[in-house]
């Protein structure tokens, strides 16, 4: 296989089994928008995944609020970097986003939220949650429409001259 190159990688998809250690494991992601003018515009934001959907939070005065009530089409791009997965994985989603300012939704995603990034400290998730109850916060959901996933394990296996050696 040394004479195969990395012209085209979609051979090397992730699977749901990778696709689902993923995102148990990793509460970050970039979130991504577009501005009046049509630029991307993109942050690092936590998020919870729950029943095939992103959720995350932000106050409505920033720009990504605005945005995504003007269009809500988005895109979250999740990698294994500093998840504790050995090689690296990648999912890019595409979907509309929901904005939500109830009662209901905050009284369950802040908490989940809160243990997602505060995990094993129960006063800081109690804390965490605390600042983001505030009057302006909404929760942003992402309803899912399309998906590309990398799994660089598969392109290793293919190319172990080009690996990294540990």
């Amino acid at each position: 296989m040394s004479d195969r190159d990395y012209e085209d990688v979609t051979a090397y998809q992730l699977d749901e089994a990778a696709e689902a250690e993923l995102l148990a494991k990793q509460n970050e992601c970039t979130f991504i928008w577009s501005n009046s003018a049509g630029h991307p515009l993109g942050v690092i934001m936590n998020y919870v995944f729950r029943d095939g959907r992103f959720w995350l939070t932000a106050s409505s005065q920033r720009a990504r609020v605005p945005a995504v009530r003007r269009d809500p089409r988005v895109s979250i791009v999740v990698t294994s970097r500093g998840s504790g997965i050995a090689t690296s994985k990648s999912l890019t989603y595409k979907g509309r986003c929901v904005i939500h300012q109830d009662e209901a939704t905050s009284a369950w995603f802040y908490p989940a939220l809160a243990a997602a990034v505060r995990s094993g400290d129960p006063e800081a998730q109690a804390a965490f949650v605390r600042h983001l109850d505030s009057p302006r916060r909404v929760v942003l959901e992402i309803v899912l429409e399309g998906r590309i996933g990398f799994d660089s394990t598969q392109m290793w296996r293919d190319t172990p001259d080009a690996a990294r050696r540990e």
